[in-house]
């Protein structure tokens, strides 16, 4: 398994600046590697669980001592799950004593979901342009 952590995907122009959609451009090479490295991690019900959990989390941040109970899973396992949450950059953690603390990371989150919404009043591509539309 790779140590890298996603590279931001950055639209130019500067920090305010709309980021690329899938439905406005083409991804290049690049930007489809660190997506990937992203959804991948995603791409487990567990991971999603861990990450819902911590997202969810009133205050902002939960102890692995907190996720742990709710998998039939054992501790090993959780640990690795989250690291690759965390290699993923969808959380962050800190190490307090003998626990581990974990936060959502709302940039790569949000990034995610610049990608995949489609412009306002942008109807999708090829609506009612499709053999068979409205017969």
């Amino acid at each position: 398994m790779s140590k890298q952590e996603l590279v931001v995907v950055e639209a130019t122009g500067g920090g305010n600046a709309c980021r690329p959609g899938l439905l406005t451009a083409p991804l290049d090479e690049e930007q489809a590697v660190d997506l990937a490295r992203v959804f991948k991690a995603l791409g487990d019900p567990v991971r999603l669980r861990l990450l819902s959990m911590i997202a969810s989390k009133a205050g902002g941040e939960v102890c692995v001592c907190d996720l742990t109970p709710a998998f039939d899973l054992s501790q090993p396992t959780i640990s690795h799950h989250l690291k690759l949450l965390r290699q993923a950059g969808l959380i962050d953690c800190e190490r307090r004593g003998t626990w581990v603390y974990y936060w959502l990371l709302p940039e790569t989150t949000d990034r995610l979901a610049d990608i995949l919404t489609r412009p306002a009043g942008t109807p999708p591509p090829g609506r009612g342009e499709r053999a068979g539309a409205g017969a």
